[in-house]
């Protein structure tokens, strides 16, 4: 009679001891033991300690998402519409794996991930930014730069971060010393495609222009000026799909400067087509040359590209969009160790 009793409690017992078992196999599947969780705080300046993340998207609702981040200061600032809605710490890659510098887009997106390159560890919240295995996930954060290459993150953050991102998204890495970043000064920001021909590189005349949307039907589009080619190249999706030849007014070098296209237009022309309204834009980008010229407008009525080519190009790109000036000529060889763009051009 007792033991009959004592039945139902120890079945309760054992189905209590299972349940919580699963539970806790579930959040050790969720998030890895060695990944850093994660801790708000609620400054949106200030110094961070490891782990340590700020987030309040409310502030900017909608619009493009870019993420900056600084291999010195082991951080990633998040803007949305060009506002600053989130930054957290975060662990880079060592010397011996270092980080690559540059402006990215986000291509791929998985929240449940495993390295096919590191024995399957785990990379919750995975999102690629070049095919050759340079991600953003969560991860463990020590303080310092520890990873193979990717930018861990914590964990929590990650989960929002990821949230709040699209396939298309910039991405800009900075091997500077602030948390605005810096071109490099390599020669050559673009790789070539894998399927570059003679065509793709023939000289233009003035007036001349080459437009070949077909090439890539979707995907993030990039606009590239060049003052050493004296050229503006157009890639959607890492593919190049137009070109024309751009005549510079004026003295002095462009220097270096990322632009990334908002939400909305204004009241003036665009630069890109007189009989259009303008775009809004953010300066995310700027070298030693660049810091007294830090809006698209003050560089533009120097730029002269055929008004054909740039009502092509104006109905083209969306908000989002790059735009990526600079002095260094456009194509390099793929054997070089930096590019400005690194997205889908080269897989590995």
């Amino acid at each position: 009679m007792m033991l009959g009793s004592l039945l139902p409690s120890v079945k309760a017992s054992i189905l209590l001891s299972l349940t919580s078992l699963f539970i806790a196999s579930a959040v050790a599947m969720e998030k890895p033991n060695a990944h850093t969780e994660g801790s708000p705080t609620g400054k949106p300046t200030g110094p961070l300690k490891p782990g340590e993340y700020w987030w309040r998207p409310e502030i900017s609702p909608s619009g493009p998402v870019l993420a900056l981040v600084s291999i010195p200061l082991q951080t990633m600032h998040v803007y949305r519409n060009g506002i600053l809605i989130g930054r957290t710490t975060v662990s880079t890659g060592t010397p011996d794996h270092p980080t690559p510098s540059g402006v990215f887009t986000i291509l791929e997106k998985k929240t449940d991930h495993y390295s096919s390159k590191y024995n399957d560890a785990p990379m919750p919240n995975m999102q690629r930014l070049t095919w050759t295995g340079i991600c953003m996930h969560s991860g463990n954060l020590p303080g310092y730069p520890a990873s193979h290459g990717c930018i861990r993150m914590p964990y929590r953050f990650s989960e929002l971060f990821f949230k709040a991102t699209e396939k298309g998204c910039t991405v800009v890495i900075s091997d500077g010393k602030t948390p605005q970043p810096h071109l490099a000064a390599n020669p050559g920001v673009m790789l070539a495609p894998e399927d570059l021909t003679p065509d793709m590189v023939r000289p233009l005349a003035k007036t001349d222009y080459d437009w070949h949307p077909e090439r890539s039907l979707e995907g993030p589009t990039t606009v590239l000026i060049s003052g050493a080619d004296r050229m503006l190249y157009v890639y959607r999706n890492g593919n190049p799909i137009g070109r024309a030849p751009i005549q510079i007014s004026g003295r002095g070098p462009l220097g270096g400067h990322v632009f990334t296209m908002l939400e909305g237009v204004t009241d003036k022309p665009s630069w890109w087509a007189p009989n259009r309204p303008a775009h809004r834009w953010s300066h995310v980008s700027s070298d030693e040359t660049s810091r007294r010229k830090r809006e698209i407008e003050d560089i533009a009525p120097r730029l002269h590209v055929n008004p054909e080519f740039a009502t092509l190009l104006y109905d083209t790109i969306s908000s989002g969009a790059t735009v990526i000036i600079t002095d260094q000529p456009a194509i390099r060889d793929a054997s070089r160790d930096f590019s400005v763009m690194t997205n889908g051009v080269t897989k590995g």
